[in-house]
């Protein structure tokens, strides 16, 4: 092999004039005692940087060969070349002979490898650096590499800096533990390394919000920060920063085109355009946009390119790196919205069919088919509530086209029941209200039930969550009665009546059609409903004295929590606190203690509103119990209080006052409320209208005043009600009879 190979080749490229050094990685270097190195990178990552400052150490003792590869020496002749004579450059002592003219497959195996491995052994330490492996793709060339790689002599090391994760032998490496890795996530610049990076660039710090967007933009990528810094260096107005940023998005466009759009295939490139909509990048989506060799693509790019960054939840699936998905999205628009719009649709058409109401939702409405994403959230409401997912739900509403949800009462009665399932009644309520004004005749929503029965049963959950039992009952029975059998609307609505009879003492009637409940979420499948009522009839037939029974139903709830995975939600509180009474009953106040424990848990991290005040206040009274059963009269009489106030809340607390009674204490009577005459004309005006979605400013509007004039009277609102934020006024307005 006698071709000359350029000096420059076999020397370090000069170190940028803004030279991070980066500690973390230089140790990670000389801490690798493995004798194979890869470096693997996108484009413009760092890699020659950190190796080039790596390698001034080695050079300084003699221990390091440098070779820069490129296209020219895709060819396992000229691979060779190149590399023995970087190996020569350091180490002139090898034996010549290894200079044979001519490379084939047969003097490879048969002559230059083994007087290669053999010569490069002795007791000097060699590192050999081959900075762009990925330009070497021919098969020979990569097969002869990987026949040295895996018969490296002992104190010889090669490091391999590439763009592409390499493939054999690297897999091979790895299972014998011979090889130390660095990636993309490694090379990536922390919060602080690019903060010191933009302050050398621009001559002093910049700001917080600067600094910040910067480093979402590019997720600590070395090449597109350090060019958007030199953007904003040479930019001559620093005021303008949007502008400034703009074009520095601009030269990181023109940076990706050239280093990985342009080195792509045609085919490669339009599987990247085409699925830039979208969030995760997986097989099947992928093919529904760019046709079925999408698969094969997106392992591909996700090897060479790497900028399709692995999603942690699932190691098949990706995203794009946010400075690729910029570029994509503006290449994409300038295409058309129609193109732009197709692939939307197409991508919801996919996530529809699998049951992916989210992603469906979301290219729906991107794709400007408002009444298909309306459609997918009616299909998939019920089986996301009935496991507990109301802020799955409520997502999928916020993601419709502002005021969609407002003027669909079948919208209005889906929001009442995502909040009802997250604990926020008031907030339900306002959505019924408007569901109420929304009706246009006989639409059903969920299965079985108009619109109206069906905000009949969340309005009698609402009123069970705030504990107005009286109200509950009434509401109850109507919707029941409207309400066919065999379905979650029908359970819903047995439900909230079976607990305005219990907290009333009529425990007959309350398991009669609380038992009803249980059978019409069992037959439904509404897991939510079903823990709640078998919790329900627990605590019924607890206080009932019905002991065994209690225990029966005790264990079922807490399965049905444990197999619809309700632990933490709060409607599994009637079931912990009835398997606490129980065992406390048995004089077991170690176990009690675990049960209540978890009781106490679930509500201390619902929301402030969730769980209704019976269920707070037999929790309190139970934790009372228990400090007696241990003989600790502090804790005992505070958590005794604790039942008393949040009794004192219930608009009647029947069973709780006759508990609290058995004790011999008084219960707590409710501080006087407001009267309606405390409120103006305009101050009730306000008022109504705080409990539908409206803004201050669109209350203002429709009240014709002035926006000022509403804050006015919403602060004398708050005050004159002692409320904080809207929905406490509203639901403290319902207490007192105001509204």
């Amino acid at each position: 092999m006698t071709s000359s190979v350029a000096t420059f080749k076999l020397h370090p490229p000069a170190q940028p004039p803004h030279l991070l050094t980066r500690p973390r990685l230089l140790r990670r270097l000389d801490a690798a005692t493995e004798p194979v190195v890869v470096v693997s990178a996108p484009a413009g990552a760092g890699k020659t940087v950190l190796l080039t400052e790596w390698s001034q150490g080695l050079a300084a003792r003699g221990e390091c060969a440098w070779l820069s590869l490129d296209a020219y020496d895709n060819a396992p002749g000229r691979l060779w070349t190149c590399i023995l004579r970087a190996v020569h450059h350091a180490r002139p002592d090898l034996p010549a002979r290894l200079d044979s003219d001519g490379w084939t497959l047969d003097a490879w195996l048969e002559d230059i490898l083994p007087s290669l491995v053999a010569g490069l052994g002795g007791e000097r330490p060699l590192t050999l650096i081959l900075d762009g492996l990925e330009s070497i793709t021919d098969t020979d060339a990569v097969r002869s590499l990987a026949d040295f790689l895996t018969r490296l002599p002992a104190g010889f090391r090669v490091v391999l800096s590439t763009r592409h994760i390499p493939g054999s032998p690297l897999p091979t490496l790895r299972a014998r533990g011979l090889t130390a890795e660095l990636d993309q996530h490694d090379l990536a610049f922390t919060p602080e390394e690019a903060q010191t990076v933009l302050t050398d660039l621009l001559g002093s710090a910049p700001s917080a919000d600067t600094s910040s967007a910067l480093y979402e933009a590019t997720e600590g990528w070395a090449a597109a920060l350090c060019i958007m810094g030199r953007t904003l260096a040479r930019s001559a107005n620093e005021a303008d920063t949007e502008g400034n940023l703009a074009r520095g998005r601009q030269a990181v466009t023109e940076y990706l085109a050239t280093e990985v759009l342009y080195r792509l295939t045609t085919e490669q490139r339009e599987f990247l355009l085409r699925t830039s909509v979208l969030d995760e990048l997986s097989t099947g989506p992928c093919q529904a946009l760019a046709g079925e060799r999408a698969g094969v693509l997106l392992r591909e790019l996700a090897r060479t390119v790497q900028l399709l960054v692995p999603v942690a939840a699932d190691p098949s699936a990706y995203r794009h790196h946010r400075a690729l998905s910029s570029v994509l999205s503006g290449i994409l628009r300038s295409e058309g919205s129609d193109t732009v719009v197709s692939l939307h649709r197409a991508a919801a058409r996919w996530y529809s069919r699998q049951g992916e109401t989210t992603a469906a939702v979301r290219h729906w409405t991107l794709g400007g088919d408002e009444s298909a994403a309306v459609a997918s959230v009616l299909d998939g409401w019920e089986k996301a509530i009935s496991a507990g997912r109301s802020a799955q739900v409520a997502h999928w509403l916020d993601l419709l086209p502002s005021r969609t949800v407002a003027v669909d009462a079948r919208l209005c009665v889906v929001a009442a029941m995502a909040a009802l399932s997250g604990g926020a009644p008031e907030t339900a309520r306002r959505w019924l209200d408007v569901a109420q004004l929304r009706q246009t005749g006989a639409e059903t929503v969920g299965e079985g039930s108009t619109v109206s029965d069906a905000a009949a049963a969340a309005q009698a959950m609402a009123c069970c969550l705030k504990g107005e039992v009286l109200t509950a009952g009434r509401l109850g029975e109507s919707a029941v009665a409207g309400t066919p059998p065999l379905t979650s609307w029908r359970a819903l609505a047995c439900t909230a009546r079976g607990a305005a009879l219990l907290w009333a003492g009529r425990y007959e009637e309350a398991e009669a059609l609380l038992g009803e409940a249980t059978r019409d979420a069992h037959a439904a499948g509404h897991g939510l409903v079903l823990v709640r009522a078998l919790g329900s009839r627990a605590v019924c037939a607890l206080l009932a004295g019905r002991h065994e029974l209690a225990r029966i139903l005790s264990d079922e709830a807490l399965d049905a929590v444990a197999t619809a995975g309700l632990g933490g939600h709060f409607v599994s509180v009637p079931a912990y606190i009835s398997r606490a009474g129980l065992l406390l009953e048995e004089g077991q106040a170690k176990e009690a203690e675990g049960a209540l424990a978890a009781a106490e848990a679930v509500l201390a991290g619902s929301s402030r509103t969730g769980g209704e005040p019976h269920i707070r206040a037999l929790c309190h009274f139970t934790r009372s119990r228990l400090e007696s059963a241990r003989r600790n009269p502090d804790a005992a009489r505070k958590a005794r209080e604790a039942a008393e106030r949040t009794a004192a809340r219930c608009e009647s607390p029947g069973v709780l006052t006759d508990l609290l009674g058995r004790t011999g204490e008084d219960t707590v009577v409710p501080s006087a409320a407001p009267r309606p005459q405390d409120l103006s004309l305009g101050e009730r005006r306000v008022l109504r209208a705080l409990c539908g979605p409206l803004t201050l400013r669109e209350i203002a509007s429709e009240l014709y005043v002035s926006h000022n004039t509403v804050k006015t009277q919403v602060r004398a609102i708050f005050r004159k009600l002692d409320a904080h934020d809207r929905s406490e006024a509203v639901a403290r307005a319902r207490e007192c009879g105001v509204l």
